[in-house]
């Protein structure tokens, strides 16, 4: 739900992603749509307990625990699935201790982080009780964070891409569209597929009901491994470990 402004737009999005069969909502604290959202949800019909949760910690803020608590009355749920420190602002370190208090508190059922890279994850694993399960961070053929897959593999976290079409960056570059040709799909369900080929959840966004339902259309094909291996050309990051190329704080 990134840069999808509060109001009847989040609405019909993540209601429309519902009546199609999606069943995980990420959301934010910093993104101020969360209470959309949970109107979405409880409109939708869908139960509570089939919907996956994810919202992020705002780093700017001082409790993890009490951004939680506010994030959970915006949302109109008593817990969260996922939540995480959204960008490693201020260390990567300081607010873990508070989101272990929000999982112990049951304000969620699993944390993680977001935007860490292996550096910022080796610390945060140095200190923690609770290692987290999940960095989520802009990954696709043109950001193949190689280096930073293997270590939250090694480590025994999910990577979780967002940003899988770089925001509508990569749709009309030329060895996307040529595979897509291939295939019979769009040049968004080839990027999609290229992640999914990898066992990584991924986070495609859209407001627009029918991208929205193309964006579903990924589980009937695969991609060969030559087209696999065409796409790991694209990466402009050298196989990196970091996983911002610049910090945005």
């Amino acid at each position: 739900m990134w840069q999808v402004p509060d109001g009847p737009q989040c609405v019909d999005a993540v209601r429309w992603a519902l009546e199609l069969g999606y069943r995980h909502i990420d959301t934010a604290q910093a993104y101020g749509n969360e209470a959309s959202v949970g109107q979405a949800l409880r409109e939708s019909g869908v139960a509570r307990e089939e919907v996956f949760i994810t919202t992020k910690f705002y780093p700017a803020q001082k409790d993890p625990v009490v951004e939680a608590e506010r994030s959970l009355r915006r949302l109109g749920v008593d817990q969260v699935d996922l939540y995480i420190i959204h960008w490693p602002q201020g260390g990567p370190t300081w607010a873990w201790p508070g989101m272990e208090r929000a999982l112990q508190l049951g304000y969620a059922r699993s944390i993680g982080v977001s935007n860490f890279g292996v550096r910022d994850l080796e610390l945060v694993i140095a200190r923690a009780d609770v290692t987290p399960v999940i960095d989520q961070v802009e990954f696709n053929p043109f950001s193949y964070r190689l280096a930073l897959l293997q270590k939250c593999e090694q480590r025994g976290l999910t990577l979780e891409a967002y940003s899988p079409l770089g925001t509508g960056r990569h749709l009309s570059n030329r060895t996307v569209a040529r595979i897509a040709q291939g295939a019979g799909r769009t040049a968004a369900q080839v990027l999609l597929r290229w992640c999914l080929e990898r066992n990584l959840p991924v986070i495609p966004k859209s407001t627009r009901r029918e991208r929205i339902e193309e964006n579903a259309g990924v589980f009937d094909f695969a991609l060969s491994e030559q087209d696999m291996a065409a796409l790991d050309e694209l990466d402009r990051t050298a196989g990196t470990g970091r996983a911002l190329e610049r910090e945005w704080w």
